[in-house]
Order: C-alpha cells, then structure tokens, then sequence
C-alpha cells in the first residue's frame, strides 16, 4: 500500500512540475501591447461644442463691456443718445420707488438735462 501511495505521490508531484513548468513559459511570453478605444458618451461628446458655445458668449460680453464700460445705462447716456426724456426716462425709473424717482428727476432738472 505504501508503493501504490508513493506511486501517486510521484505522479501528483510530475503533474505539479509540468503545470508550474507551463505557466513559467507562459509567463516569460512577450505580450505584445494592448490599445483600446473609448467612444465618449452624450454628455462628453457635446462638450466641445458648449465649450465653443461658452467662449463666443465671454467675447461678446468682453466687446459690449468695452463699448460700454458701466455695463448699464445711465440716464444721462440715454439723453445722449437721444433718447426722449418724457415717457422713457419714466421707463428707465420704473423700478426704482417713487421717493428716488423724485430725486433722480429733481438732479436731472437742476442740471438742466430735461425740462
């Protein structure tokens, strides 16, 4: 019994070595380089275009700030640009409350811009 054990033992054990013998072959095989492709998704394929989309928006609030640097009209630009003093200068002070609608008429009368 003790033959037959150890003649499965060795067979066990040569078994063993080949299978390591092939795997340290394996192993030491060159694996040639691995690429892939990634196809971006909706979100990242339309990126570009917001990109392009957010920069053409930054020059034109770059360009209308320089043409006018307040960045708002101011009452005595729209009068120089002509623009009637009457109904839209009531237009312009809508949103303003009664008390600085007084006060910004009264300035524009003492300085003489509206009559």
């Amino acid at each position: 019994m003790k033959d037959e054990m150890t003649v499965e033992l060795v067979d066990a054990m040569e078994r063993l070595i080949d299978s390591v013998e092939r795997l340290e072959g394996s192993m030491t095989e060159r694996v040639e380089k691995i690429t892939a492709t990634v196809e971006p998704n909706e979100r990242e394929a339309e990126l570009p275009r917001r990109l392009e989309e957010a920069e053409a928006k930054i020059a034109e609030l770059s360009a209308a700030a320089v043409a006018e640097p307040a960045g708002r009209k101011t009452v005595g630009a729209m009068v120089a640009k002509g623009v009637e003093a009457g109904a839209s200068l009531d237009a312009a002070l809508a949103n303003l409350s009664v008390e600085q609608r007084f006060a910004v008429k009264a300035e524009l009368l003492r300085a003489g811009i509206v009559g």
